[in-house]
């Protein structure tokens, strides 16, 4: 079995040091690595990124995660990138991660992903250049983690995860108010999710949703935003690949 903890939706800023590092030191009793799906900083500057960078730093389990749109409000979303991975943790934008925990091969393919809505209700990729633009920005996002999942299955991966920010699909938005729905995912990124099938799907982003979804495909989607989930990470175990027969 392969644990995996995530949460997204963190937000810390100069006041936060030190809130969630005594949770995240107990990671290697109950999980193989930490997902981190996202708003990791209220603002994105770098001194918030460096917070968040003390938090995670010389942790027992691997980190891998993507960054939300809070992480880019301060325009510098490539320095906080890097501050977190001088800290150790794989940041992810349209690329796959593969890390080792207790022998098993952890699979992730990461994207922030974007918004544009889903099916019947969503926006289309015609009018204005600006519209266009705006859902050709979620369709690269959608792209980019299709192929960081294809690039998982010849990588002889035990379990494959896909981590976005934004959702993709409106099951885990329920509480969230109808008209926001197409700001907080879009159902290009379930069609590639659905396309690679990976064995989870995880994001935040949608702080009244709720914690269980599915895509049509049949992945199981899980918001792990903290004020959905109401703690510091939640674990979900995996199956991990059957061994090959003598």
């Amino acid at each position: 079995m392969i644990r995996v903890a995530a949460v997204g939706d963190i937000h810390m800023g100069a006041g936060s040091q030190g809130t969630l590092r005594p949770a995240f030191e107990t990671l290697p009793d109950c999980a193989d690595v930490l997902l981190l799906a996202g708003d990791l900083t209220r603002h994105g500057t770098p001194e918030e990124a460096r917070v968040v960078a003390r938090e995670i730093k010389d942790l027992a389990v691997p980190v891998v995660a993507v960054l939300g749109n809070h992480d880019h409000h301060d325009d510098h979303p490539e320095e906080v990138g890097a501050i977190l991975r001088d800290a150790g943790a794989h940041v992810l934008e349209g690329e796959a991660a593969v890390v080792t925990s207790g022998g098993a091969r952890i699979g992730v393919a990461g994207t922030k992903g974007f918004g544009g809505g889903f099916v019947g209700r969503c926006a289309g990729e015609f009018g204005e250049p600006l519209m266009k633009e705006f859902v050709r920005y979620s369709r690269r996002s959608a792209d980019g983690l299709l192929t960081a999942l294809k690039q998982l299955d010849e990588r002889n991966c035990d379990v494959r995860i896909a981590l976005t920010h934004f959702s993709p699909v409106p099951d885990t938005l329920a509480g969230e108010p109808l008209e926001i729905y197409p700001f907080l995912g879009s159902y290009l990124l379930a069609e590639a999710i659905d396309t690679a099938c990976p064995d989870l799907a995880v994001h935040g982003h949608a702080h009244a949703g709720t914690e269980h979804g599915m895509t049509s495909g049949g992945v199981r989607v899980r918001n792990v935003a903290q004020p959905v989930i109401g703690q510091a990470f939640h674990v979900y175990n995996l199956p991990g690949r059957e061994p090959a027969a003598a």
